[in-house]
């Protein structure tokens, strides 16, 4: 679905997550960037993260035509 290699919260809401759940992955990637060595993402005014990040979360594929059906 995504061309580019980051996600934000409001491309979350794009995508059909509720504002919450959005907000929680975002926070759910930035503490697993920040797990595997990138401190960088320990920063609360970030927004945007990884979509490899978002895609370990919730165990979906972001890309553009990956898709099943």
């Amino acid at each position: 679905m995504l061309m580019n290699k980051t996600v934000s919260k409001k491309e979350l809401q794009d995508m059909g997550f509720l504002p919450y759940q959005a907000v929680d992955i975002i926070r759910q990637a930035k503490h697993y960037m920040v797990e595997k060595g990138y401190s960088y993402y320990n920063n609360k005014r970030l927004g945007r993260v990884p979509c490899h990040a978002v895609e370990n979360i919730i165990g979906v594929s972001l890309e553009k035509g990956d898709t099943n059906g």
